[in-house]
């Protein structure tokens, strides 16, 4: 089949857990023998340079970047609220992307037209009119109820109500695209049944984060041997993230490292704000952005996600179970993965249960080791990207 993605970040380099999840399913359509087209926007936010692109990578897909800024500006940001439209869509809306969308589908065809995210489907209609294609929505989280738990979270009323406002738009949004699409792929089960029941009759399968596990499953855990340095590992402009580690920082690790001076927890990912890179903690390690992800993870010890809001599945568990750690997680964090608590993940809902997986973990070894030998067993079975892509295959061909 001949495949069209529309994706709202470059899937090149796979830097964060979108591109990291749009990057793998480029490689495993073309693995599948899928001819793969690739459109991108090219954001302020995330940006890409064309040259920096390997040869290889812009043969096999064809890959245009078209440049967005993305930046917030007050005035457009009312006015969406005051006209209850999502401000999350509209920054997405532009003239540059639509006319390099319709150019391309003036010259090729294409079988399936796939959505890598919600951001990228203001072009329906536009779509509808030059292309008879199969539109397909790849739905990385539910987009709405990340605002939703966001929203949940924010102790201060007015930004409370706004984030509120910001969540019921963008729900509306998301429940009118369901009526002008053809099939939904949903990263996880449970996502894929919240789209079922809002709309019954819409073809809906799961097709979760992949892995090469032909590749993957001969490597080896070079986890330096009795490394009791926790870690985590994120992107810190996805909200979720800095709203998890806020919390961690100041409710959880103080009565941790009182307890537990030798320990060490580390800090790595793209955008680290201000605030944590001028923290001055005992025990708190700031590393920012690291040139590769795979080697910090092989060199640091067991991997703390304190998720609280978000959707969809975690990217950067899957890697860290990939690379045979140790998680401690909550509920909302392990979403989407097949986990046994306690057997490949350990779960945490408050401060005590945190601090109480962390200190199990420091002074079990063994158990950690067990721990993180599963996940990886996991994951190798459940995210088989090649597997994975020929239910796929099957989905499009359904929709067909």
């Amino acid at each position: 089949m001949k495949i069209l993605l529309l994706c709202n970040k470059p899937p090149w380099p796979p830097l964060e857990g979108g591109p990291i999840a749009m990057n793998a399913m480029v490689k495993g359509l073309l693995h599948a023998g899928h001819q793969v087209k690739v459109l991108s926007v090219n954001t302020n936010k995330y940006n890409v340079k064309p040259e920096d692109i390997p040869k290889d990578y812009k043969k096999s897909t064809g890959i245009e970047l078209i440049y967005i800024d993305l930046t917030v500006r007050l005035l457009p940001a009312l006015f969406s609220f005051l006209k209850n439209e999502s401000h999350h869509i509209s920054r997405f809306n532009s003239d540059a992307f639509r006319l390099a969308l319709e150019k391309l589908l003036a010259k090729e065809k294409f079988d399936i037209i796939q959505f890598e995210t919600l951001y990228v489907t203001p072009y329906i209609s536009l779509i509808r009119e030059f292309s008879d294609a199969r539109l397909v929505l790849r739905a990385h989280n539910i987009e709405h109820l990340i605002w939703k738990r966001i929203a949940q979270n924010c102790n201060n009323p007015l930004k409370r109500l706004y984030l509120r406002q910001l969540a019921s738009s963008l729900e509306k949004y998301e429940k009118s695209v369901l009526t002008r699409i053809d099939g939904v792929v949903a990263i996880t089960g449970k996502d894929a049944e919240y789209f079922r029941i809002v709309r019954p009759e819409l073809p809906v399968t799961d097709i979760p984060f992949g892995i090469d596990a032909e590749v993957e499953g001969s490597l080896k855990n070079k986890s330096a041997p009795g490394n009791r340095g926790f870690f985590h590992l994120g992107s810190m402009n996805w909200m979720p993230n800095e709203e998890g580690i806020r919390w961690f920082l100041l409710k959880v690790w103080p009565g941790i490292y009182s307890k537990n001076p030798e320990l060490t927890f580390s800090l790595a990912g793209r955008a680290m704000p201000l605030w944590i890179k001028k923290l001055k903690m005992p025990g708190i390690i700031v590393d920012g952005e690291v040139p590769d992800a795979c080697e910090y993870m092989e060199n640091h010890g067991a991997m703390i996600v304190p998720l609280f809001s978000g959707s969809g599945i975690r990217i950067k568990i899957i890697e860290g179970m990939l690379a045979g750690k140790a998680i401690i997680t909550t509920p909302i964090g392990a979403e989407g993965i097949n986990y046994t608590a306690g057997k490949n993940l350990l779960i945490a809902r408050n401060e005590s249960e945190f601090a109480e997986a962390v200190e199990f973990i420091a002074s079990h070894d063994e158990e950690a080791t067990k721990i993180g030998r599963a996940a990886r067993e996991l994951v190798l079975k459940e995210h088989n990207n090649t597997l994975l892509m020929a239910k796929l295959g099957d989905f499009y061909n359904t929709l067909r």
